[in-house]
């Protein structure tokens, strides 16, 4: 068998990709108000994408008590649905394949989004961390998240339950699938982890407990959808937002070995893209690698030269990329062609506002 590149075609569960290339889910504000409706403006900015791979949605929240950031969009009510829908379509005429990202942010909310003023978690306890919220000035600035109030299982039995229709409403709205939020410090990486859950129930306490409320909700989607269809991104290094725990690793390798016996298609990790974050351990790439047999994506300030190496290596199947695809819509002819790569002009534009920094940035010119 040929070496892979990132530019050989793949599949992610049974979805035919025409590359090896993932536009990594990236939040960027934009949607219609009220409502957090997606717009003709982010159909415009995902189709201008659609060389990729796959495209994998910005997080989107699965109810009003999902949200966490100001102007972020939502798949619960119909005119939501209907806003994704278009862009679904126009990704779609243009070629593309674009899973939906389902997000319950938990403790990483603010009180402004909530009736009574109190964010949910596992456990009562703040994650140290702040979110985007725009004020009543219109401007958006970043605040301290509050203390959550604690899920009764009642509350968990319906968050599950929102998840399993907010896949439907996905697969409505024509996506070709789903990527369930896990990591980065959001509701399901909160069960995963000690630092966050202090729970005694059955969702609390023990590995076999903690990772409980993830099964469950990747369970009743799959049921739903097809587990062909069904995702979850995972972060297994983050230790900011209160989640630093020594055996996160440890849960993250249980729910790989869970989701290896039901089927589920991808597992795509965030990995950390700061300038001095940890370096992924080779060891747990291979202990992935020979736990999990569907497809693995993975994303973090990868470089051609790095991607190639892990897909020559057989350790991951799809490589994502964030920020290069915000000011290079044709940023996979870019990087196979050794083109140059543009730069964000304002990092003010990346959350909210028009098109300014979001669906102005060129395509170079095709050679004649």
């Amino acid at each position: 068998m040929p070496t892979p590149t990132l530019f050989d075609r793949a599949h992610v569960g049974n979805i035919a990709l025409k590359n090896r290339i993932v536009m990594a889910p990236m939040t960027r504000s934009r949607t219609a108000q009220p409502g957090n409706i997606p717009t003709a403006l982010m159909a415009e900015y995902y189709r201008q994408r659609a060389s990729a791979g796959l495209i994998i949605s910005e997080a989107t929240q699965i109810s009003p008590q999902g949200q966490g950031y100001s102007w972020t969009p939502g798949i619960h009510t119909p005119a939501q649905v209907a806003g994704w829908r278009t862009v679904t379509d126009a990704v779609h005429q243009a070629g593309g394949k674009m899973f939906s990202q389902l997000w319950h942010v938990g403790r990483m909310s603010h009180e402004s989004f909530h009736p009574d003023g109190k964010p949910v978690a596992p456990s009562a306890l703040a994650p140290d961390a702040q979110v985007w919220v725009v004020n009543a000035e219109g401007k958006g600035q970043m605040v301290d998240c509050p203390v959550p109030r604690e899920l009764t299982k009642i509350d968990i039995q319906q968050v599950i339950a929102d998840y399993a229709q907010a896949a439907i409403n996905a697969i409505d709205a024509g996506f070709d699938g789903v990527e369930v939020h896990g990591g980065n410090g959001y509701l399901i990486d909160q069960f995963l982890r000690r630092s966050a859950n202090k729970r005694t129930d059955e969702y609390g306490g023990s590995l076999a407990n903690r990772l409980r409320f993830a099964q469950e909700v990747l369970e009743v989607i799959s049921n739903a959808i097809g587990a062909a269809r069904t995702g979850i991104r995972l972060a297994p290094f983050i230790t900011q937002r209160g989640m630093d725990d020594p055996q996160a690793t440890e849960a993250i390798l249980a729910l790989a070995d869970w989701c290896e016996t039901r089927g589920i298609a991808f597992i795509h990790l965030a990995e950390a893209d700061w300038d001095d974050a940890p370096q992924v351990p080779y060891e747990f790439r291979q202990t992935l690698r020979a736990t999990f047999s569907g497809t693995i994506i993975v994303a973090g300030n990868y470089t051609r030269e790095k991607a190639d190496t892990l897909l020559a290596a057989g350790l991951v199947d799809l490589v994502a990329f964030g920020r290069p695809f915000i000011a290079n819509p044709d940023f996979p002819r870019r990087l196979q062609d050794n083109l140059p790569l543009a730069g964000i002009d304002n990092p003010a534009t990346l959350f909210g506002g028009n098109e300014v920094g979001y669906t102005d940035y060129p395509c170079l010119e095709s050679e004649v």
